[in-house]
């Protein structure tokens, strides 16, 4: 059993996780939980034991000062609780931290446990990977889900990728076989520019976000520091012709698979959004249509096949 002191009885608990390491190309992912538990100061009420899940030689501990005494801390995962004010209130609870480096499994069912002991009706999984995208092009996002019912509902795709995987498509699966929805968000990062941060990605599944569970998350300075992350590659691709060359093939690969979506309704759907954030910029939105996760953008999509394996390029799961 696990105990939780100091947690109030939730309101339409949803987990919002994501973690940093293979399925987190440029922090994109756990960027956003960073800035949902910053908007809406959201409290620590639990942490993994890390000596259960983290090889320190991997993830090594930090060592600080807090006037004068000499802390330590140790890699971990933790979560926290948010109220989303508005209309309709509803809470999250996030989790952030850090691949696990072993005991996936009982990692999983840890989570779990907590997501049973706090009524979470839904889990949200968000990740990064490398792609063949552009960076002066929308973020693409996708959407996928193991369960076929809830990919109908929701709108989203069911997912058909096999090969390998990481802690967000284990988590996914555990979820499903426990009988909790679950859904993983995708943000595609171009490869060529895959180092952290890469505020477009955590703006883009944000967004993202904001319909799929029907809350508007205030956005601070995340829309600017996009603005400036893309003008500064901008400025880095116009110093290569090679790079501004290859980046002008992948736009028009990009804007060819995107031309049926430049239709009356992608820029209604656009409008809605702008009428749905003006009207309620930091809650749960009012009454009206029900979100679709598929409203935005096409999932990931290239001239060709990305990089091999390796940090950021883990699979749509």
């Amino acid at each position: 059993m696990i105990e939780l002191e100091g947690v109030p009885e939730l309101i339409d608990p949803v987990m919002v996780a994501a973690f940093e390491g293979w399925n987190d190309a440029g922090d994109a992912a756990s960027a956003a939980v960073a800035h949902l538990e910053k908007e809406w100061k959201g409290e620590v009420f639990a942490a993994l034991d890390a000596e259960d899940y983290y090889d320190f030689q991997v993830n090594r501990p930090t060592v600080w000062l807090d006037q004068g005494v000499r802390k330590i801390t140790w890699p971990t995962t933790r979560l926290s609780v948010v109220r989303v004010g508005g209309d309709k209130p509803r809470d999250l609870v996030l989790v952030r931290g850090i691949e696990p480096s072993m005991r996936w499994r009982t990692f999983c069912n840890e989570l779990l446990g907590f997501a049973h002991e706090l009524g979470v009706e839904l889990v949200v999984i968000l990740g990064a990977l490398l792609g063949d995208t552009p960076h002066t092009r929308p973020v693409p996002i996708s959407g996928t889900t193991s369960d076929a019912d809830l990919a109908r509902r929701m709108d989203l795709e069911e997912t058909k990728y096999e090969g390998p995987t990481g802690i967000v498509g284990v988590l996914q699966e555990a979820c499903t076989h426990a009988g909790v929805p679950a859904v993983s968000l995708w943000a595609a990062v171009p490869h060529y520019v895959s180092q952290p941060p890469n505020p477009k990605a955590t703006l883009a599944l944000l967004n993202r976000l904001e319909d799929l569970i029907d809350i508007r998350v205030p956005l601070g300075e995340l829309p600017e520091d996009a603005r400036a992350w893309q003008v500064g590659v901008d400025q880095l691709a116009a110093e290569d012709s090679e790079v501004a060359e290859y980046v002008q093939t992948l736009e028009e690969a990009r804007d060819t698979a995107d031309l049926p979506e430049a239709s009356g309704e992608a820029i209604a759907r656009e409008f809605e959004r702008y009428l749905r954030r003006r009207d309620n910029p930091g809650g749960r939105s009012r009454p009206g249509r029900p979100p679709r996760a598929g409203d935005d953008e096409e999932p990931p999509q290239g001239p060709g096949p990305g990089p091999g394996p390796g940090p950021g390029s883990g699979s749509e799961d």
